[in-house]
């Protein structure tokens, strides 16, 4: 069988493709500094703060680097860890939950910065009985700065997939 000039680079052409389709499948794995924006340290993000006498709190204050968000990340496929702090919990397990850089931000301490913040939505509930592990979460990421209740947050998710994080 023999094949035209035309027919070899036509083929050529589609396998190329194939390489960056898997690659596109493939998470980017960040840590909670990739969210803060480049040539922004964290320790511009919180203030002085002022401390809650009645509650025996500290309070931070966040300037405005809390909510620059990196915009790289918008739309970006990434797998990154964290804790839960459940917002929908069921009898089958936890399908949103604002992802947290360390374990109890949000319920026993002010709440982190909302570029250090994401809310997850999940199909598949991640059973009740793990809350306190870390987790893995893969998924597209988008940034959306989101005012609630809890804390002010700056990205957000949908889970494809949810793991136990292993150290």
């Amino acid at each position: 069988m023999k094949l035209s000039r035309r027919h070899l680079v036509a083929v050529a052409a589609a396998f190329a493709g194939v390489p960056r389709l898997a690659y596109a499948m493939t998470p980017r794995v960040l840590s909670w500094d990739d969210l803060i924006p480049p040539g922004v340290p964290y320790s511009e993000i919180i203030g002085d703060g002022e401390i809650d006498e009645i509650n025996d709190t500290w309070l931070p204050v966040f300037d405005e680097n809390a909510t620059k968000l990196n915009a790289a990340l918008d739309g970006a496929y990434i797998k990154m860890p964290g804790y839960m702090l459940p917002i929908d919990l069921s009898a089958q397990g936890v399908t949103s939950f604002i992802m947290v850089p360390y374990v109890g931000a949000c319920i026993h301490v002010p709440p982190p910065p909302a570029n250090q913040l994401v809310f997850v939505d999940s199909k598949d509930p991640w059973p009740g009985t793990d809350l306190w592990d870390p987790v893995w979460v893969t998924g597209r990421m988008t940034h959306e700065l989101q005012s609630t209740t809890i804390a002010d947050i700056g990205y957000a998710m949908f889970a494809d997939k949810i793991e136990a994080f292993e150290w």
